[in-house]
């Protein structure tokens, strides 16, 4: 389980404004791993309700809505005796019945003493769309796939991850650390961070099982399609999703409808657009025309790339051959703009929690990401490679004069007068930026 989470469902816990919390992301990021962990590691008990397995649970909330009966009816039905304080009350898949939903409002309100969880697929969705749900009565957790360094725990190179995180100056990593690194970067580009792909590389380094595990988990997501989006919205949700590998894949990035097909308009594909970020398998970075605070003010809403949540699953959308992991560079090549541009929108929407943003001027000049940090922002320039080209960044430094030009590539860590390489596998501490010239915070 996620170290971070944990804290965070620890903290919950203790919480003495503890709200229902509903713990969102995408089918099959571990949601329903991490609580029933959670639960079986800080309670006494554990409730644990399922509203996709079991139909017939939706009964009990259409007769009732008051917390008292349903703690004794689902008592009764989970052979469990739900106290306070000592029990974890866990609605998985609740998107299955709005009612359950509503109900985490008067839990709130009239029984907050008791401890309830809840988890489902697409409850993004879900929740944009039902009326009466609880707002400000139930507290939020997000879970993304599995992040670099958590990928490096969950190979067991804890010693390797806590080096990085605890790495204190601008000075380069010893070389034998920066390839073992870059290698094992290589194989995170292939796996990703879905959960039970990672376990199973953890377990048997099979790469063929687990594109066949990558495989299944887009089949997974496109039944979904089918089940829960609106009818009409159907074909155009499995066309943009279809289409991301394909135009990450092209030089400019930038999604373009005309791809699709040559009368194929933005407006068109609106709503698809926003189905799938709001069931949390896509992300979406907006143009900035102008980089000043804040950068939602100046974003454009018809310029934009998008990314899929996961790299790995990218990879497998793409057919791309385990052969790349054992081909000296090839990784970092011939699959450079898609795979190195949505590892870097992943690590980031994992670590800043914010919306991502790009810039491109008039003429060539591309910044692939901009930070929103510490009442400044920083460009980040993404090279797949070591190139040690940086023209883009000079672009952009004559223009706006930031403190800070960041670049992230295969090249070792360090900086030089204002310009600061941080290794792809190193991209999440450049969150933490201080102005310090010395020091990593």
């Amino acid at each position: 389980m996620k170290r971070d989470l944990y804290k965070l469902l620890k903290d919950w816990k203790l919480s003495n404004r503890r709200k229902p919390l509903i713990l969102n992301g995408a089918r099959q990021v571990g949601k329903t791993y991490a609580l029933k962990h959670f639960g079986q590691n800080s309670y006494e008990k554990v409730a644990y309700l399922n509203f996709e397995k079991e139909e017939k649970l939706a009964q009990y909330f259409k007769d009732t809505l008051d917390p008292k009966q349903l703690i004794r009816i689902l008592s009764i039905h989970t052979e469990v005796n739900i106290e306070p304080q000592n029990t974890l009350l866990i609605f998985d898949e609740i998107q299955e019945c709005p009612k359950a939903l509503n109900s985490l409002k008067y839990f709130c309100e009239e029984s907050n003493e008791y401890h309830i969880t809840a988890a489902g697929s697409l409850l993004g969705v879900k929740i944009g769309r039902e009326k009466g749900f609880p707002v400000g009565k139930v507290n939020f957790l997000h879970l993304h796939p599995l992040t670099f360094f958590e990928f490096l725990s969950a190979l067991g190179q804890e010693n390797l991850r806590s080096f990085l995180e605890e790495y204190q100056n601008y000075e380069p990593f010893p070389e034998p650390i920066h390839e073992k690194l870059l290698q094992l970067l290589k194989v995170y580009f292939f796996v990703g961070g879905m959960p039970e792909a990672v376990f199973e590389y953890a377990q048997s380094e099979r790469l063929d099982t687990v594109r066949e595990i990558q495989l299944e988990i887009l089949d997974a997501y496109e039944r979904d399609f089918a089940k829960h989006a609106p009818l009409p919205e159907i074909m155009k949700i499995t066309t943009v999703w279809k289409q991301v590998h394909r135009q990450l894949a092209k030089e400019n990035k930038k999604f373009i409808f005309a791809a699709i097909r040559k009368s194929a308009r933005g407006r068109d594909y609106e709503e698809a657009i926003q189905w799938l970020l709001d069931g949390g398998l896509i992300h979406k970075s907006h143009l900035v025309k102008a980089p000043k605070f804040p950068l939602s003010a100046y974003a454009t809403t018809n310029i934009f790339k998008l990314f899929l949540l996961d790299v790995g699953l990218l990879g497998a959308q793409s057919n791309l051959s385990p052969q790349v992991i054992i081909d000296g560079n090839v990784l970092f090549t011939e699959f450079k703009g898609a795979l190195t541009e949505n590892y870097i929108a992943q690590e980031l929407t994992a670590t800043k929690n914010a919306p991502l943003y790009y810039w491109a001027s008039e003429g060539s000049a591309e910044i692939d990401f901009l930070i929103e940090l510490e009442h400044e922002i920083y460009p980040l320039e993404v090279k797949a490679g070591a190139s040690p080209k940086k023209k883009s960044l000079l672009v952009y430094d004559q223009k706006y004069t930031p403190s800070k030009l960041v670049r992230s590539t295969t090249m070792n860590l360090k900086h030089h007068e204002k310009i600061y390489n941080y290794p792809l596998y190193f991209i999440s501490r450049c969150n933490r930026l201080k102005n310090e010239t010395n020091e990593l915070s």
